[in-house]
């Protein structure tokens, strides 16, 4: 099994070095793309059906193609990589940047070529010191070896990389708020239309692409794009994608397999299956902003679209298990807490709605649940769906809430009934 994106991450902890990456192969797609045309970069990746990796899933090469291109088009243009990873129960990206962050460097200047864009960014959460100190050094080494700055590989083309370091907020993985923080803002989201690709950083053409979307394109153009659709299993979706498991399991980590794979190999086959003691009642796909799922769906393959027909998302595709000595009402309860406190406040249901969420919550696990409470719950899951709100941080915060309301109701109904939490309180 081809493992792209991490099989040159050592071992030992350390990172790969420009030396180390380029004799794998490393900056080998970049020349191949300095050899095409913009639009032939962008009909490459469009025919890999790389898909975004931060979490919606949008094709990567229909995205870049809403870009404004030729001598017409504004200038400067920006590419953005959204390296801020606020989701909980998500660890992918820092993994990649800290053990190969060559390869986010050579993916970020193919995508600027793809658009010609001549200015890049880094987004980077303000916890991930390693991850910066590696980042810095690698771009510090491309400007030396001349894969960055001016006239890159001798090819024309001129592109400059910064690493900026957010405040760290959850709603800057919305990419306007994000670009709003970039700007020196506030991380408010933006009204759409228009799209950052066509109105995005200081109001110029930008495409944000998330970490392992980028790591991807170094690949896809130094051995093509039918090789990199050849990567998945069983899936409309091409490539590895990184997969995650947290909780109870023997050994939560990270691996890269084939896109498709499913549920019960990532969680027994990779991660050992449950601890002694403990057994799996359901299970986060992919990060705490989507739909519980059960043993019911552990053979379901985990592309893009299969959850969905099952009500819930691949999201980052990071599991986080929920065992039968968990609660389910507490784990609720402290999901919806972090999304009231990381709420940017700017429109009502959100604002208003995730705090009365968060202490209805708190309150059934004290023992204070009332009669009524339940109704309440999902009067608010509904009203902080989808349609409802400015963005999709509250309709992602809704998902564990009205999935948990109807997969483990009657969890929910004894605290109210029994007047405490029957777990004995695991918020």
């Amino acid at each position: 099994m081809e493992t792209p994106l991490t099989g040159r991450i050592r071992a030992d902890g350390e990172v790969v070095t420009l030396a180390e990456y380029r004799r794998a192969g490393g900056y080998e797609g970049l020349r191949r793309a300095l050899g095409m045309t913009p639009a032939e970069v962008q009909a490459e990746v469009k025919a890999s059906k790389l898909r975004g990796r931060g979490g919606a899933g949008f094709p990567t090469g229909i995205k870049w193609s809403f870009v404004p291109m030729g001598p017409d088009a504004p200038r400067p243009k920006y590419v953005v990589c959204n390296a801020d990873e606020m989701e909980p129960g998500t660890f992918k990206d820092r993994l990649l940047m800290e053990g190969d962050p060559h390869q986010l460097v050579e993916g970020m200047i193919i995508a600027a070529h793809a658009i010609e864009a001549s200015v890049g960014y880094v987004f980077l959460r303000w916890a991930y010191r390693t991850a910066e100190r590696r980042l810095r050094r690698a771009i510090a080494e491309a400007y030396e070896a001349g894969l960055l700055g001016r006239d890159i590989l001798g090819r024309g083309v001129d592109f400059d990389l910064h690493v900026h370091v957010s405040a760290g907020r959850y709603i800057c993985g919305e990419e306007t708020a994000l670009l709003n923080a970039l700007e020196g803002k506030r991380a408010n989201p933006r009204a759409k239309p228009p799209y950052p690709q066509v109105s995005g950083l200081f109001g110029k053409p930008t495409v944000v692409n998330n970490v392992e979307t980028f790591v991807n394109l170094p690949h896809i153009l130094a051995r093509g794009a039918q090789w990199f659709d050849g990567l998945s299993t069983l899936s409309a979706d091409g490539g590895t994608k990184l997969y995650g498991v947290s909780g109870r399991a023997r050994r939560p980590g990270l691996w890269e397999l084939p896109i498709g794979s499913t549920a019960r190999e990532i969680l027994y086959e990779r991660a050992g299956g449950m601890r002694d003691g403990y057994r799996l009642r359901g299970f986060l796909p992919g990060g705490a902003s989507t739909d519980f799922l059960t043993e019911a769906h552990l053979d379901m393959p985990l592309d893009f679209d299969t959850p969905m027909k099952h009500g819930s998302r691949l999201g980052t595709g990071t599991m986080i298990l929920l065992d039968d000595r968990t609660c389910p009402v507490g784990m609720n309860a402290n999901l919806q807490r972090f999304f009231a406190q990381e709420s940017c406040g700017w429109c009502t249901p959100c604002r208003e709605g995730l705090p009365w969420v968060s202490r209805l919550l708190d309150a059934m696990e004290r023992g204070d649940g009332r009669p009524g409470d339940l109704e309440k719950l999902a009067h608010h899951a509904h009203f902080l769906g989808p349609g409802h709100t400015f963005c999709a941080l509250a309709p992602g915060a809704a998902e564990p809430l009205q999935s948990g309301l109807r997969l483990f109701r009657e969890d929910f109904e004894r605290h109210i009934a029994e007047r405490r939490c029957p777990y004995g309180g695991s918020a």
